[in-house]
């Protein structure tokens, strides 16, 4: 294999949730392999730092479940680019309860900023990423909890069911413009988000020993891994890929 052969020079890329985490890994792999990438979130404070860490990284502040914003990013984009070839929804949240311990503003919260967000991001993207004639590529981030519900994460999982359907319809709808739409299904991945849920078990050292013996390869995931995941369907290597549901989980879903 050739390494250029996940070159995305002369792409422009759109990355929500790109501070931390996940949506950090995502964005810098992408600049790393020549995109021109818009780093998004709302955290000010480290969002810009994280841009300027790699070649052709901007930022923007974007908070997701907010129409106006995501046409104004859009609108941004436009001007100063001309064009996108790739829209990354990352960015969500996890916050535990089962269907007795999660009550309706929680989960408004949580459906609004996992999927609202998508719906939007997609809806708002589209007229500028078919604009170039040369078709795109959409990945929205699920999780595995699409696939196996876990009852200590109901609106969390329900959320992520939602994601991993409306990227296939996306997939439908904007095939005719060689714009593909996948989703990624990460699993246990070792972030802050982890590392929060390990603490609420009381020992989150022992929790994540827990963890990684439990996974058939030995060990959670890293953001890097899911990052490659997502290099592969943003590039060309991918073009004949749509409506995937890419998991990436060393074995835990087996």
């Amino acid at each position: 294999m050739m390494a250029n052969e996940f070159s995305l020079d002369g792409k422009v890329a759109l990355v929500t949730g790109a501070a931390r985490g996940i949506g950090l890994e995502i964005a810098c792999r992408l600049a790393q392999s020549g995109a021109q990438v818009v780093f998004t979130d709302v955290e000010p404070e480290l969002g810009p730092e994280a841009a300027a860490s790699v070649q052709g990284g901007s930022y923007r502040n974007l908070d997701v479940t907010v129409q106006s914003q995501w046409e104004d990013t859009i609108q941004e984009i436009r001007d100063q680019h001309g064009r996108l070839d790739i829209l990354v929804n990352n960015a969500g949240i996890s916050p535990a309860g089962n269907i007795e311990q999660s009550d309706l503003a929680l989960w408004r919260r949580v459906q609004t900023i996992n999927v609202e967000s998508v719906f939007l991001g997609c809806r708002t993207a589209l007229p500028l990423m078919r604009q170039s004639g040369e078709g795109g590529s959409i990945i929205n981030l699920s999780s595995i909890q699409a696939l196996r519900p876990a009852a200590e994460l109901a609106a969390y999982s329900a959320s992520k069911a939602a994601v991993r359907a409306l990227t296939k319809s996306v997939a439908l709808h904007a095939a005719r413009d060689r714009i593909r739409c996948n989703s990624v299904h990460p699993g246990g991945v070792h972030t802050r988000m982890l590392d929060d849920f390990a603490a609420l078990t009381g020992d989150a050292e022992a929790a994540l020993l827990k963890l990684n013996a439990a996974n058939p390869l030995g060990r959670v995931g890293l953001p890097l891994d899911i990052a490659n995941g997502v290099l592969y369907l943003a590039s060309d290597l991918s073009a004949w890929v749509t409506g995937l549901e890419l998991v990436i989980d060393g074995g835990s879903t087996l």
